[in-house]
């Protein structure tokens, strides 16, 4: 008898967490029994991750003072996809996963964590098995897309964040204590504001 295909594919990902979050899930994998490989500077970490059913490499790249999760992984172990999908969960993240078998494929798109549509394709034919309702209006929706306010301001934020990191480096090479706190404050600030502006 043909054994039955497994695969889940997680696309679109969009995971943000400390590195300390990155630390745990390799402890985490570490325990469930998976071998692992990895590289990491300031700037990225590479996983590789073997397992029985096929390994996967993923790769996490610096935002700020945290790390998001980049690329699109086929995940063919069922163990490994479910520690993914609970990493999915836990940081409240975005996805698109694909799961795939022999009969069907079935999509879901995950926002904060939780599936918002669950669809099933058979062939050609897709049916719809779960939507969550809105959470906002359609008129809601359209007087957010009227406000480019966000989009004027990330560029601008963006330079700020620049300057201001010039000006920590220029106080921590001059060992300016005070100046290091303010222009660290500084920058906390316009970071939040920057995560505020790309909710």
């Amino acid at each position: 008898m043909k054994p039955q295909r497994y695969e889940v594919e997680y696309c679109n990902l969009e995971l943000r967490f400390e590195r300390r979050i990155i630390h745990d899930f390799m402890r985490h994998l570490a325990h469930e029994g998976f071998s692992m490989y990895w590289s990491e500077d300031d700037h990225r970490i590479e996983l590789q991750v073997r397992a029985e059913q096929g390994g996967v490499k993923l790769h996490f790249t610096r935002i700020g003072d945290r790390f998001k999760i980049v690329g699109d992984y086929l995940l063919t172990d069922d163990k490994l996809s479910r520690m993914m999908e609970k990493l999915i969960e836990d940081t409240r993240g975005h996805a698109v996963v694909k799961r795939f078998n022999d009969q069907q494929i079935l999509i879901e798109n995950i926002m904060f964590g939780e599936i918002i549509r669950l669809v099933e394709i058979r062939g050609v034919e897709h049916k719809v098995i779960f939507q969550k309702k809105p959470l906002v209006t359609r008129e809601e929706m359209v007087e957010a897309f009227k406000n480019k306010r966000a989009l004027e301001r990330i560029p601008v934020l963006k330079m700020e964040m620049d300057y201001e990191l010039m000006v920590l480096h220029d106080a921590m090479k001059n060992h300016d204590k005070r100046a290091v706190r303010a222009s660290k404050q500084k920058l906390r600030q316009l970071r939040q504001e920057m995560l505020w502006l790309e909710v």
